[in-house]
């Protein structure tokens, strides 16, 4: 069978906004075709179906979308991963 899987990621310093990017990325059989990175503000493709997608997706909602993702998801939860690798550490 073949695998399909969306990974969201943040990755951060600090608490502020401006130093946490968030990353939405796309693979199939263990090919990452696709990403979404806050840094770049798009979309962009590593294989010919995710150039094709990446297109599509920067010129529809979808880029809107994940633009907010690093507000709505990273930055509301910055506060739970800070405290609890601090307790762990």
């Amino acid at each position: 069978g073949f695998r399909y899987y969306v990974v969201g990621s943040c990755e951060f310093n600090s608490s502020k906004l401006n130093d946490i990017e968030f990353a939405l990325s796309y693979y199939y059989n263990k090919l990452e075709y696709i990403r979404f990175s806050s840094s770049v503000g798009k979309y962009v493709g590593y294989t010919e179906h995710g150039i094709k997608n990446a297109e599509r997706w920067n010129n529809g909602p979808e880029v809107i979308t994940s633009r907010g993702e690093k507000e709505r998801y990273c930055f509301r939860n910055v506060g739970v991963f800070t405290e609890s690798a601090l307790t762990k550490s």
